[in-house]
């Protein structure tokens, strides 16, 4: 199927779950693939449409995962495919450290236009999230000659040694991968289910603990996500942020946002910095900014920006032609289509499902997020304790009904809920009540 011909906006079982095709391809899978390679979902995508996906068997499954928030403009969205089809007929690589080209600069405008700060900023293009924060650690150290990381605990950066490091959950990310990057620190932040601060008390116990375990001298800088990710949806509460900015400012230390997840319209603002009033000394992206291909962006302060001298950021496929051109057509559908605006109304959608849900399911401990990140904590409602158990058995059914569902938090018992900000309210509330069905009958089970 070809982007002209849009998939239907239904969910459709034509066959058992995983269907023959998608059952000799697993096969192949199994016996090609590294198993640590794992997968959701049983079935093979063939192609995707706003907010459908649909199988090898002809399967069409609500897409409540946007392949974790990367596909937000939808999985074939016309511009970006016009965009990358063009610059094929161009050229595919040059490697812009050799023979640079004109839609790496333009996507760097873009980012340094469209993060928050109203002070002059520079950006560097890579290729994946973990690439990204990677480098916003460099040039923070190279501009602060300090060499200590901090980060919060539940915090997701990513897998490679030094990204793990600064990673939390231990099973499945870290678990006998190390040793690992030193002079990386681990301090609380903000969770307001769980520790019931005020964000001022909150920050007041981050600050402190750096200062005693590390010392604010040592730090080149804290690295937060504005709403954390792999590690359960967490908004911190009112105040946090702010308090640890201005901490940050205080005391020559860079704030870096991890926005991989949260950026690019995801949680009703370009970024999710803007919802809490903070403007960061570095803003990590990816994911969101190409429409499914790979590119990720370090966008900062100028001076720290140029801090490390010619040739020293980069990579061979770092801003990648196809994936800047497919950068810049995604922006263009984000600003054209509305989807800013778009995601706000699936957050007030979402939230009114979730929490009428709620009222009546004490093992819903908790529905949070902004925007089209939204998330439901599964608890024992006897104790509040995580059930990771029926979260699992919870998406596992949903999915068996064709909604493609993801599941996050470091105690494994949160639903999050990631659609493209394309998909419709009707087939959306489908996927929303296809799940919360599922809740239902696991209690009636039971």
């Amino acid at each position: 199927m070809t982007n002209a011909t849009p998939a239907p906006q239904a969910r459709s079982l034509h066959t058992d779950l995983p269907g023959p095709r998608s059952r000799d391809l697993m096969a192949r899978k199994e016996a090609a693939v590294a198993r640590g390679v794992g997968t959701t979902m049983t079935v093979f995508a063939d192609h995707a449409d706003r907010g459908v996906l649909v199988d090898v068997d002809g399967n069409s499954f609500v897409d409540l995962g946007s392949g974790i928030a990367v596909t937000s403009v939808g999985g074939a969205a016309p511009r970006v495919v016009e965009a990358v089809r063009a610059q094929l007929d161009r050229f595919t690589h040059t490697c812009f450290m050799v023979t640079p080209y004109d839609a790496y600069v333009e996507v760097c405008e873009k980012l340094n236009q469209l993060t928050p700060g109203s002070f002059p900023k520079k950006s560097a293009l890579f290729t994946s999230g973990a690439e990204a924060v990677e480098n916003a650690v460099k040039v923070a150290r190279h501009h602060t000659g300090r060499p200590a990381v901090v980060v919060l605990d539940h915090a997701y950066h990513g897998r490679t040694n030094l990204t793990m490091a600064m990673t939390g959950k231990v099973v499945p990310y870290k678990d006998g991968f190390g040793p690992f990057a030193p002079e990386v620190y681990r301090v609380p932040g903000s969770y307001p289910l769980r520790d019931g601060l005020s964000g001022e008390q909150a920050a007041r116990r981050t600050v402190e603990q750096i200062a005693r375990m590390v010392g604010p001298d040592h730090v080149a800088c804290v690295v937060v996500e504005p709403i954390q990710g792999e590690g359960g949806f967490i908004v911190p509460a009112d105040g946090f942020l702010p308090a640890v900015v201005d901490w940050c400012r205080a005391n020559g230390i860079v704030f870096v946002a991890d926005e991989v997840q949260t950026g690019f319209a995801r949680t009703g603002a370009w970024f999710a910095s803007e919802l809490f009033g903070i403007e960061p000394d570095v803003v990590a992206t990816a994911k969101g900014i190409a429409g499914g291909l790979p590119l990720s962006g370090v966008t900062g302060r100028a001076e720290i920006m140029d801090s490390a001298g010619s040739g020293r950021l980069g990579g061979t496929y770092g801003g990648n032609p196809l994936a800047c051109a497919a950068a810049l057509a995604a922006i263009e559908t984000y600003q054209a289509e509305g989807l800013v605006e778009r995601a706000r109304a699936i957050e007030d959608f979402l939230l009114t499902r979730l929490r009428a849900a709620a009222e009546h399911d004490p093992r819903i401990g908790d529905v949070r997020g902004r925007g089209a990140m939204i998330a439901v904590e599964l608890v024992d409602p006897a104790t509040g304790d995580p059930d990771a158990a029926l979260t699992n058995q919870v998406a596992a059914r949903a999915r068996s009904q064709g909604v493609i569902t993801l599941t996050c938090g470091t105690y494994g018992n949160v639903l999050r809920f990631l659609p493209p900000l394309t998909i419709s309210l009707p087939l959306l509330g489908e996927g929303i009540d296809t799940v919360l069905a599922s809740l239902a009958e696991i209690g009636a089970a039971a």
